[in-house]
Order: structure tokens, then C-alpha cells, then sequence
């Protein structure tokens, strides 16, 4: 069986868990519940912190996993990013009290305070820049009020946190994170599978389907609206002068891609959820 880590809670697990089960598997049903065995898929889950994540699937005693970008090369382990899966963005940047920081270079021999040691120290040996780490467990953007630290690296979304407590952000960004597969040293059966389906589940969350009739002679012009991803599909009607057309169109620009094919001369437009997909 192909064993699979999950997050058991923090901000990626609920979309993570979400997704498997849209792929087809059947996970845990009791949040207290840390191993799940689904014989009909041929996996086993395993919902653990997503900070150990990576250790365990490095380690190889997991076979893949879903965790942060963050949390995989903090832990600076064997395990590797196989998958991006287009959810829970966030971006690392290093922030001070404002006026006392522009540039990386200028963190040289002061105390960083941070929640991803191995991230940071990472980044900054390559930048040949050697600071004084300290660790902290969250809420790192305290450290300079309270003395511990003349700066901060941190996830950073708005900026908001850092902002009301006296910092701003300066330098480049570190990284930009989010969900990801992770796998071991060694390919395991079943992780293509598992890929295959997380990527269906994917394009569906992106694309719907689009089904509309029009008058033959606008095809060109309503393909230049909606090509699809390869092609649309064309069928006849019993009016030869009018054929109907089905296409996948982004879901966020599904109303636009709507409007300009009315405003073209479609009708009878209608829009499908895509519940999976293989592509």
C-alpha cells in the first residue's frame, strides 16, 4: 500500500483533505483519528504535524506526503517536491524596524528571529550572510519588541501583523511557498496514480465545461473566444446552418468568455462543474 502523509491540521490541512477525497479516496471521518487504511484505493494515511511531514517522508518511512514548500526545505531532509498543488501561497520575507534595514546584506552579524531556522540559514549561507538564528515556535514578530532579535524572517501575506508591530519588510523574497507533494529517496508504486488524480481534481477546480449553439458560420470567431485546452468539440444540428460547440473554459473567466459569446451570436449557453478529469 502506497503510505500517504496529511496534514492533521494548520491552514493546508482541510484543503488537502478536501482534495483527496474529490481524487477518490476515503480518509479519516474522526479528526482524532491518525491512521486511516483505504483497501480499495490501496493506500494508507497517516495524519501527522505538517512541520514532520517531511522528516518522515524523507526518512522513507512514509511514502509521500503534503506539506509547505516552507515546512519541506526547513527540514532540510532527503525528501523532494514532486507536485505543486496550487493552494496555500504564502511568501518568506525578512523584515526590522523601519529605517534600520534596506538590503539582505545588511542582516550581517545581528539576531534573526524565525520559525524556519533551516530555511533561513539555508538562504542566507548561500548569501554568504552569517547571522545570529533564533529559533522561536511562532509569533516570531514579537522577537524585536520584546529584545530577542533585531529582525524577523516570516511568512508573509498582507504584511498587516508585521506592520502592527512596528516592522516593515525589506530585501528580496525568500521564497514563495505553498502545497505541495513531496516524495522519498525512491519512487513508490501507486504515486503516479496518486498524481494522476490529484491533477484531475485540479483541472476541475479550474475548468468547467461550456455548451452552446451557434450558427456555423461564427466557429472561427467563437473558438477565438474559447479555443478550450485543445480543441472544441463541433457537432451538427438538424438546422445545417447551426452546429453545437462544448469547450473547457476557466472557471474565473467563465462569465466574460459567456458574455462575449452571446454578444457573438451563441445561445442556449450552458455551464457544467467538472467533477474530475484526466488530461
Amino acid at each position: 500500500m502506497l503510505r500517504i502523509a496529511v496534514p492533521n491540521k494548520g491552514s493546508l490541512a482541510e484543503t488537502a483533505t478536501e482534495m483527496l477525497s474529490e481524487a477518490g479516496y476515503t480518509g479519516r471521518r474522526d479528526t482524532k483519528d491518525l491512521h486511516v487504511i483505504d483497501p480499495d484505493n490501496g493506500v494508507e494515511f497517516f495524519y501527522l504535524r505538517p512541520r514532520d511531514i517531511a522528516t518522515y517522508v524523507g526518512s522513507g518511512a512514509l511514502d509521500v506526503g503534503i506539506t509547505g514548500r516552507d515546512l519541506l526545505l526547513d527540514a532540510r531532509g532527503r525528501a523532494r517536491e514532486i507536485e505543486s498543488l496550487g493552494f496555500g501561497e504564502s511568501t518568506f520575507r525578512f523584515a526590522g524596524p523601519p529605517g534600520r534595514f534596506s538590503d539582505v546584506a545588511d542582516l550581517d552579524g545581528v539576531r534573526v528571529a524565525t520559525s524556519y531556522p533551516g530555511l533561513v540559514d539555508s538562504y542566507l549561507d548561500a548569501q554568504g550572510i552569517a547571522v545570529d538564528l533564533v529559533p522561536l515556535d511562532g509569533a516570531v514578530e514579537s522577537a524585536v519588541d520584546l529584545g530577542v532579535a533585531d529582525a524577523v524572517a516570516d511568512v508573509v501575506s498582507t504584511g498587516t501583523t508585521l506592520r502592527q508591530a512596528g516592522l516593515e519588510v525589506f530585501g528580496p523574497v525568500m521564497l514563495q511557498s505553498e502545497a505541495v507533494v513531496i516524495a522519498g529517496p525512491h519512487d513508490a508504486d501507486g504515486t503516479e496514480t496518486l498524481l494522476r488524480r490529484l491533477r484531475g481534481v485540479m483541472v476541475a477546480r479550474r475548468y468547467v465545461l461550456i455548451d452552446y449553439d451557434l450558427p456555423a458560420a461564427l466557429v472561427d470567431q467563437a473558438v477565438a473566444l474559447a479555443p478550450g485546452i485543445e480543441s472544441p468539440t463541433i457537432s451538427p444540428l438538424r438546422d445545417p446552418e447551426w452546429v453545437a460547440v462544448r469547450v473547457m473554459s476557466l472557471r474565473k473567466t467563465v462569465n466574460q468568455v459567456m458574455d462575449g459569446l452571446y454578444a457573438l451570436g451563441a445561445r442556449a449557453i450552458l455551464v457544467t462543474a467538472i467533477d474530475a478529469a484526466r488530461l
